[in-house]
């Protein structure tokens, strides 16, 4: 695992998020799983700067791994079995986070949101010209997504620090596959399989009206 980590590139996560769902359009946790520790990596890759949210994401993905391969793993195959499964048996926090904090609809429905954030800004870089600040980029797609579910202080705070990101030349090097158009034609393969699951895991939750869970 550890060698797997050190040769991350963007390959591992595209092949994940390509295997995430099946033919039934599950969508599989381990492989969800695995796509995100790879987003991490890359997130870390880039420093500090992203670690409000890569630290959040990785106390999550150590939840969801508790749960996945604990005394009731065989509910935690798939994103549906698992809303299934803790929406049957009562295991949500529905109107506030009490009895069940940590249950795995209201852990995902994070990584949910955090993803819809990755995906836009990611699809940002694939199609900006080569001088665009990734600054704004960042900003225009967490203002669309993830800054909805922050209070002000840290919605100030993070616009702010974006304003020191990398260029985007850096940006698509981290990306460990070769040169900056080359990280552009892998994204034009990862993000589409991405913005898939993404979908499928929105619907889902929005039949259980899980969408906005405390």
């Amino acid at each position: 695992m550890g060698d797997l980590e050190s040769d991350f590139n963007l390959k591992v996560v595209l092949v994940n998020f390509k295997q995430c769902l099946n033919e039934e359009e599950e969508v599989l946790l381990d492989h969800y799983l695995a796509g995100w520790r790879g987003l991490v990596r890359f997130l870390n890759s880039l420093g500090a700067i992203f670690s409000f949210i890569s630290k959040d994401v990785t106390a999550k993905l150590q939840i969801m791994e508790r749960l996945c391969s604990g005394p009731q793993r065989e509910h935690y195959s798939s994103l549906q079995s698992m809303v299934a499964y803790e929406v049957g048996n009562q295991l949500v926090d529905l109107e506030r986070r009490s009895q069940h904090p940590d249950s795995g609809c209201r852990t995902v429905l994070r990584l949910h949101r955090a993803l819809r954030w990755l995906q836009l800004f990611l699809e940002g870089l694939r199609t900006s010209p080569e001088d665009a600040r990734t600054a704004a980029l960042c900003t225009d797609s967490y203002n669309a997504s993830l800054a909805a579910y922050h209070p002000w202080i840290i919605r100030r705070a993070v616009t702010v620090a974006f304003c020191t990101l990398p260029t985007r030349k850096v940006f698509l090097e981290a990306m460990n596959v070769g040169s900056p158009e080359r990280a552009v034609e892998m994204l034009g393969e990862a993000l589409p399989f991405i913005e898939r699951v993404y979908n499928v895991s929105q619907r889902l939750y929005a039949e259980h009206s899980l969408l906005n869970l405390p």
